[in-house]
């Protein structure tokens, strides 16, 4: 969070520490000002009241922009760390598929984020306020040992500083359940919030169901089990408090009043043989003040130590995060294998991820002796080998479950090959078209040409005027007159309809014209003549398409099938004359 010696971060720190400085300086002086305020006040003297008290007047604003600096400093820090540590996370989290491989692949986190975003706040926070929680406590007992040793003699502070180690070692081990109750709670929210945004994302389906009832049922037992936490969070947070209440303020305060009296309740201590009792008020006065901040900055250190169990908390999810992404970046991760007796014994030695061999190579697909399995190493085809060149579309046909979808992630390079050697173009030169299209934050423009910037656009030299024609293609002209800019800016996974969706999604696909494109589903909602047209533009273009529909209307688009029974067989053919079509 720190990346150098010389940068913003090491200039708030030393300004925090500047800050810190100056307001013990600055409470060293309130104390023996206030003290000569108040002796002035005894002794019936006017003209020293008024000097210390305009004294005291012209300083406000010093002490002020002090504090405020000081506040400052914190905040930026704050704000600063969690910017840096942001952006590290989030060039780990979506590089590559690692956003994808942590939510499929692998099941160490449950809510990443939570983590991105709650988590890393309190982290930063915790940090910036332990840093300065604990550095202002510090300066003020290294100030006010110095200050009393002069004063009283150096057995003062000293019992004060022993009573800080006892007492400090005694709350820490009181205080280790709380680092394991945070992580708790962080997870619980974590769920809580999860079960609230997968409410609002099906909701639709949901309300086709009247699922309410149901759902309430889920979101109420997520909540309980968190509230229970809190509750038990709370009653032991009570419990702490009243021990940290008793330790480390009212009996360091009973201390300090021990230390203080001592030279003045000893009538042979030589400090004070002549003093008389203005004297005597006054030098009380100012060393007990001090000795009551010093006693104050050591209760502050001790409770430092409940916010430093909290912090390993946060510290240690953080961590976990970082691990995890460290470890999908490099092509690792875990998650709970298939348990069966017999395939623990035959298979799993077998099936290890990324043991296979993927070889990039242009306008060819080809599995050759490919097991096909899913990541928790559920095998669904034991020997997956053939080969498609472009300009050779594919019907991918067969019952659900039956690993249609998992060819095709295992194609996106989504899911890891388990063995055996894949051929086939860079991930860029491969598009994949769903039966629901993700519509992204954006203009018109971005829906067309998404992933890509409009500089991207720019650079690629496909003017509006192209897009418009890929528009019309697709039967969506109409749309870009309704709106009347490309800039139009809409929520467009509620302005389009399922089947303008789709259209759109093969608009993109027209827009970025890959070797070979997936198309799974995806023109469900789409008419047959428009499909048609779809299907005739993408060979006019020279995109080879593997395809996954149950309509008959598609297999004259297509020269080979590719169809999978669900129970570990599949027969790769051309079509003829004599294929028996099936689908509806």
């Amino acid at each position: 969070m720190v990346p150098r010696v010389f940068c913003m971060e090491t200039a708030y720190l030393i300004l925090i520490a500047s800050m810190l400085v100056a307001r013990t300086y600055c409470d060293v002086w309130m104390i023996q000002n206030g003290t000569m305020i108040e002796s002035a006040i005894i002794g019936r003297s006017t003209k020293d009241f008024k000097i210390f008290l305009f004294s005291f007047i012209k300083f406000m604003p010093l002490i002020a922009l002090v504090n405020n600096f000081l506040k400052l400093g914190l905040n930026e820090l704050k704000l600063r760390f969690r910017e840096r540590l942001t952006k590290r996370l989030y060039d780990q989290y979506l590089q590559g598929f690692t956003y994808y491989k942590m939510g499929n692949l692998d099941n160490r986190i449950a809510n990443a984020d939570q983590l991105l975003t709650q988590d890393v706040e309190k982290f930063c926070n915790s940090v910036v306020d332990l840093y300065s929680n604990l550095s202002k406590p510090l300066l003020d007992i290294g100030l006010y040992i110095f200050k009393l040793t002069s004063a009283i003699g150096a057995q003062g502070p000293a019992i004060m500083m022993s009573y800080l180690l006892i007492s400090g070692l005694f709350l820490t081990r009181l205080r280790r359940p709380i680092g394991k109750m945070t992580v708790t709670e962080q997870r619980y929210e974590g769920e809580y919030r999860y079960v609230n945004s997968r409410l609002i994302t099906n909701s639709e389906e949901i309300a086709f169901y009247n699922g309410n009832l149901r759902e309430k049922q889920t979101i109420h037992a997520t909540f309980k089990k968190l509230a229970d936490h809190l509750h038990n969070f709370i009653f032991f947070r009570f419990s702490m408090g009243f021990v940290d209440s008793i330790i480390a303020k009212y009996v360091a305060t009973v201390v300090g009043y021990l230390v203080v009296s001592r030279p003045f309740l000893n009538l042979s201590d030589p400090r004070h043989l002549h003093s008389t009792t203005s004297e005597l008020l006054e030098d009380y006065y100012q060393s007990g003040r001090m000795l009551l901040r010093m006693s104050q900055a050591l209760g502050r250190i001790v409770l430092a130590g409940r916010e430093m169990t909290r912090l390993s908390g946060f510290t240690a999810r953080i961590t976990e995060l970082m691990m995890v992404l460290k470890e999908l970046n490099a092509g690792r991760y875990e998650r709970t294998m298939v348990s069966h007796q017999e395939k623990e014994t035959v298979e799993k030695n077998l099936l290890v991820p990324g043991s296979g061999q993927i070889i990039n190579r242009d306008n060819v697909i080809k599995f050759e002796h490919t097991p096909l399995a899913t990541p928790n190493g559920d095998v669904l085809i034991k020997d997956l080998t053939f080969e498609v060149r472009s300009g050779t579309n594919v019907l991918v046909c067969g019952p659900n479950g039956c690993g249609k979808s998992s060819l095709f992630r295992v194609l996106g390079e989504l899911w890891p090959l388990f063995g055996g050697c894949l051929t086939k173009p860079e991930r860029g030169k491969l598009f994949y078209v769903p039966q629901r299209p993700y519509m992204t934050l954006g203009s018109l423009r971005d829906q067309v040409i998404y992933p890509d910037t409009v500089e991207e656009q720019r650079r690629k030299g496909i003017s509006d005027q192209v897009l418009k024609e890929y528009l019309d293609n697709v039967q969506l002209g109409h749309i870009l007159d309704r709106e009347g800019s490309w800039d139009s800016i809409q929520d467009w996974m509620d302005v389009l309809s399922g089947g303008e969706k789709q259209r759109m999604a093969m608009a993109r696909l027209f827009y970025h014209k890959p070797q070979f494109a997936i198309l799974d589903e995806c023109t469900s909602a789409v008419s047959v003549d428009v499909e048609d047209y779809i299907y005739s533009h993408c060979r006019t273009v020279g995109i080879t398409l593997f395809t996954v529909s149950h309509r008959k209307s598609l297999w004259k688009h297509h020269e080979f099938y590719l169809h999978m029974d669900g129970r570990g067989n599949y027969e790769f053919k051309p079509i003829t004359e004599e294929t028996v079509e099936f689908g509806s």
